[in-house]
């Protein structure tokens, strides 16, 4: 996980994703334990309440569950909460953009389904 301390996204959103970029790629298989607030502080340098306000997000998302005297762990079902909460995110950032950019240039639906074809096959 890179934190970039020049981004305009706040460093405790960057933990959040980066833990979540963690889950969907195995790197914190579901039911398994993440590194502590003390860890993500020491490895970023940042402060701990800053980590654990990113952890928290995903606590309140049921993404993470913790255990009291144990740590903090990935929650059953965290990847498919994940996917299905980034496709959401992917179409509002990405796909409803593009369509609308898409209507704006004349380009049409099969235009624009011929474009994706194209690039899924570089």
């Amino acid at each position: 996980m890179n934190l970039n301390m020049e981004s305009e996204k706040p460093i405790f959103l960057q933990i959040a994703e980066g833990i979540e970029d963690g889950i969907l790629t195995g790197a914190f298989p579901e039911e398994t334990q993440i590194p502590s607030i003390t860890e993500f502080s020491v490895t970023y340098k940042i402060n701990p309440a800053t980590a654990l306000k990113g952890i928290n997000l995903l606590v309140e998302e049921e993404i993470i569950f913790k255990k009291r005297g144990v740590g903090m762990f990935v929650a059953k079902g965290a990847v498919a909460k994940l996917k299905k909460k980034r496709q959401e995110q992917f179409y509002d950032n990405y796909v409803d953009r593009m369509i609308e950019e898409a209507k704006r240039l004349g380009i049409t639906g099969d235009e624009l389904i011929g474009m994706i074809e194209r690039g899924f096959g570089k």
